[in-house]
């Protein structure tokens, strides 16, 4: 089975765009509130911290006042950017990379990725979790015959115009 990646865009309606938004700031939060979390772990403890850790660490965040807003957004993307922590920090520990460093609002791309379980593919059309209506994409070439989609990665373009979604699936 290979996997290939199509990039596609779409255009959101309002609430929509709203709604991804809100995940974008989401997920850099929560990257960020991990990589704070697993430094202070490793500088004041010389401790290396696990993903189920830091799962727990969303669980916990989530229950508070401070960041009950956590659960507006799909639980799928914050805990898809707790899974690409650990990777960044392997890549550091085999010297391949840099120490993980924070997400700026201002200049990291404000991305998502969805699981299986966290969209529908139907008829064409795809529905991300916690959305009512399909997104409206542009068809730039059709999918190839039986292909769909594994994972979706919603993106927000260079120039802000609207998110882009790109994704990977199994060749069957």
């Amino acid at each position: 089975m290979a996997k290939r990646a199509y990039k596609y865009r779409f255009y959101p309606s309002p609430e929509q765009a709203g709604q991804l938004n809100r995940t974008f700031g989401c997920v850099r939060l929560v990257y960020n509130r991990a990589l704070e979390a697993r430094t202070r772990a490793w500088a004041v403890d010389r401790q290396r911290t696990t993903y189920g850790q830091s799962s727990g660490w969303l669980t916990e965040w989530k229950r508070t006042q401070e960041l009950a807003f956590l659960n507006e957004v799909s639980s799928v993307p914050l805990q898809q950017t707790l899974l690409h922590l650990p990777a960044g920090f392997m890549a550091f520990w085999d010297q391949r990379s840099r120490y993980p460093r924070f997400k700026s609002k201002r200049k990291s791309r404000a991305s998502a990725e969805y699981t299986r379980s966290a969209f529908r593919w139907r008829d064409g059309q795809l529905t991300l979790a916690k959305m009512a209506a399909p997104l409206d994409i542009v068809w730039s070439r059709a999918l190839p015959e039986g292909a769909e989609p594994s994972t979706v990665t919603v993106s927000r373009d260079a120039a802000g115009a609207g998110p882009c979604p790109s994704w990977s699936r199994t060749r069957p």
